[in-house]
C-alpha cells in the first residue's frame, strides 16, 4: 500500500493546522489500519525533509527529529511514528521515503518555481522570501515517483531513505537566474522577509537509497526547470484560472 497523499506546504499549515492533522496524521492512521485489516504486508509512506530542520548538513536518515518548526513537519513526524508502531505491532513492512524539494510540471499552483516562471514571463515582480540565498536540494518529480512509489516497495523491515538531488543545494537566486535564461527575459525581483517556518537549506545524503533501493536521481536542475517552463507554456490558458500561479484569488 502506498501513501503519497500528505497535505504539503509549510505556510498554509500555520493558517489551517487542522487540515494537516486530518490528512497527514489521521489519514495515515486510516490507511495503516486498513492495511492491517486487509493483511497488506508492505506500506510506503512519503515524508518530508522539513523534519531535518536545524540539523547540520548533509541530512542523514539517522538524524534525530530535533525541531518541528511547522504543523506540516509535526504532522509528518506523527505519520512516521504511527507507521513505526504498526510495523512493530502488526509486522507491516514500512518504507519511509524522505522527499527533498520536489518540483516538476503540474506541481501545486502556489509552488515557487511556477510562480517565478509566470512572473518572469509576464514581467511582474518575482517575490523572493529572504535574500535569495536560501537553498534546496531540488529533486525532480519523476525521480521521486520512481524511488518513492516503485523502488521503495522493496521490503526493508522498517526503513527511512532520503530521496534527494544529492549533488548540492541550489539557491533560490540560482533558480531565478536559470529561469531568466530559459525564458529569455529579466526578472524583477522583490525580496521580502523570510518566514519563521522556512528552512534555510536542505541537502540529502542519498547513499542509503542507492545501497538499499538502487536509486539515484537522473534529472538535473537545469533540465528539470526547462521541462517546467515547457509545461507552463503549453498549459498557460488554463493555468491563468488557478490561484497562486497567475495572480488569481
Amino acid at each position: 500500500m502506498l501513501n503519497l497523499a500528505a497535505r504539503a506546504g509549510v505556510r498554509y499549515s500555520m493558517e489551517n493546522p487542522y487540515v494537516y492533522i486530518q490528512a497527514n496524521a489521521t489519514g495515515n492512521l486510516d490507511l495503516l489500519e486498513e492495511a492491517r485489516l486487509q493483511g497488506a504486508g508492505e506500506f510506503v509512506l512519503a515524508s518530508t525533509s522539513s523534519l531535518n530542520s536545524g540539523q547540520a548538513m548533509l541530512f542523514w536518515e539517522s538524524l534525530p527529529v530535533a525541531s518541528r518548526i511547522s504543523p506540516s513537519a509535526t504532522t509528518e513526524n506523527a505519520a512516521e511514528s504511527i507507521a513505526c508502531t504498526y510495523h512493530h505491532l502488526c509486522g507491516i513492512d514500512v518504507s519511509v521515503a524522505m522527499c527533498f524539494a520536489v518540483y516538476g510540471p503540474a506541481g501545486r499552483s502556489g509552488m515557487s518555481y511556477l510562480r517565478f516562471i509566470h512572473a518572469i514571463e509576464t514581467g511582474t515582480p518575482v517575490v523572493v522570501c529572504g535574500d535569495g540565498e536560501r537553498s534546496r536540494d531540488f529533486t525532480f518529480v519523476d525521480d521521486i515517483a520512481r524511488g518513492g512509489a516503485v523502488l521503495a516497495a522493496k521490503r526493508l523491515g522498517y526503513g527511512i531513505v532520503n530521496l534527494g538531488g544529492g549533488i548540492r543545494p541550489f539557491s533560490i537566486g540560482h533558480v531565478v537566474r536559470s529561469l531568466e535564461v530559459m525564458l529569455g527575459k529579466s526578472a524583477v525581483v522583490d525580496c521580502q522577509g523570510a518566514h519563521v517556518a522556512d528552512m534555510k537549506s536542505t541537502w540529502a545524503n542519498a547513499t542509503n537509497a542507492k545501497a538499499l533501493l538502487g536509486w539515484e536521481p537522473t534529472v538535473g536542475l537545469e533540465e528539470g526547470l526547462q521541462r517546467c517552463v515547457d509545461w507552463y507554456r503549453g498549459n498557460r490558458s488554463w493555468l491563468q484560472k488557478l490561484p497562486g500561479v497567475c495572480g488569481a484569488v
